[in-house]
């Protein structure tokens, strides 16, 4: 794929806003390191970052303070056509490359306050993703085991009621 993504200013930006005061011990280095690649378009990942070195030496680096060497973020390039599940993606990743490791906690805070994922209905993204799921399923469709009502699977959970008679979903009719 010819050309890289490419990181807005603006996101760098929030994200080394929002890192202020906190552990980002590859932050400074993040320019000088930082790769980003498109991913092969079959792949089933939206990003991933990968470092040089395993593990151990990653969390070695950080300890003491060293610079994390050359890091490589992938970003899949159905997100081309999607700004802001690509805005998630990167931001989620660049919090991985500046050695936020883990998710959760902090993590997920400053992606969501940086960059929110986008709603199902304003991201051809996740939307074609619940497709994909949804096709591989087995049932396409649901019947209530009370009432009989059949109707289309549109949702990967089970349903709660019959959209008909309103009772506790049940398959067997019990």
């Amino acid at each position: 794929m010819i050309g890289g993504p490419e990181i807005p200013e603006k996101l760098l930006t929030d994200i080394r806003g929002a890192l202020e005061g906190m552990d980002a011990p590859f932050l400074k280095h993040i320019e000088k390191e930082l790769e980003l690649v498109w991913l092969q378009e079959e792949d089933s990942r939206l990003g991933m970052t990968r470092f040089e070195c395993n593990h151990n030496e990653i969390y070695r680096r950080k300890r003491l303070s060293l610079p994390p060497g050359k890091i490589t973020i992938g970003i899949n390039p159905k997100l081309k056509n999607d700004e802001a599940m690509l805005l998630h993606t990167l931001a989620h990743e660049i919090l991985h490359a500046v050695g936020l490791l883990d998710h959760g906690g902090s993590h997920s805070e400053i992606v969501s306050s940086v960059a929110p994922a986008p709603k199902l209905n304003e991201s051809p993204v996740l939307r074609s993703m619940r497709e994909e799921v949804l096709s591989s399923l087995p049932e396409r469709q649901w019947i209530c085991g009370n009432c009989g009502h059949s109707w289309e699977r549109r949702r990967v959970t089970r349903p709660v009621r019959c959209p008909k008679c309103a009772r506790p979903f049940s398959r067997s009719g019990k």
